[in-house]
This record gives C-alpha cells, structure tokens and sequence, in this order.
C-alpha cells in the first residue's frame, strides 16, 4: 500500500525543490533596488494617492447584504425540497409541515426585518 504514495511523495518533493531553488536563485542573482520616497509610494493608476483609500458606506447597506445572503441561502435550502417534493409528499404530510414550519420562520424574520426599519432607506 505504501508503494501506491511513492508517485506522490515525488511530485511533492520536486515541487519543493523547485520552490527553494527558485527563491535561492532569485537571491543570488537578483538586484537589490535603491528606494526612494516615489518609489515607495503607492501606484494608483497614474494619480496621485491623495486622501482615503475607500469611501465609506452606511451600516445600512451591510445590513441589506446580510440580509439578502441569509434569504439567498434560504433558498438553496428550499431548492431540493421542491425537486423532491412530490416523492416526499407520497411518504407523508411531515416534509411538507416541514417545509412550512421553515418558510414561516423566514416569513416571522422578514416582518421583523420589516418592522425594525432595515429596508426603509430614508431613516
């Protein structure tokens, strides 16, 4: 069984190899590169790196993100329940309380979404 790793272990090891050689290569033979104070700056694109890197954005749009991820997700859940459904009806009525105990957990989220003014975008 062992043997059956040995191909393996060789491609591992080349790979390794190589990346060492590589690094110690670049070392011996690269330059090192004076610095100075435009170099060092950061490259935007040809402009100048004035001000903040990234305007910031109201908690409001996080929030609406999270919520569109946690009903997205909700919805992979529900895909194949409803591919399934109807062998999962001839077995019984539970997938379906199921499936309706979930939907209306989401439906009581929603409204409390709702309610606590999450989507109202003028407050």
């Amino acid at each position: 069984m062992p043997e059956n790793y040995l191909p393996v272990l060789l491609q591992v090891l080349v790979a390794l190899g190589f990346a060492v050689t590589v690094l110690i290569a670049s070392v011996i033979f690269g330059r090192s590169a004076r610095t100075n104070a435009t170099k060092d700056s950061a490259y935007e694109c040809g402009m100048l790196p004035i001000g903040e890197g990234a305007p910031r954005f109201s908690v409001k749009f996080y929030i609406v993100a999270m919520l569109f991820v946690l009903f997205d997700i909700e919805v992979v859940f529900m895909y194949p329940w409803a591919v399934q459904f109807r062998d999962l009806i001839a077995q019984g009525p539970a997938a379906l309380v199921s499936m309706a105990g979930f939907a209306g957990i989401l439906v009581i989220a929603y409204a409390y979404a709702l309610k606590k003014g999450v989507l109202n975008w003028k407050s």
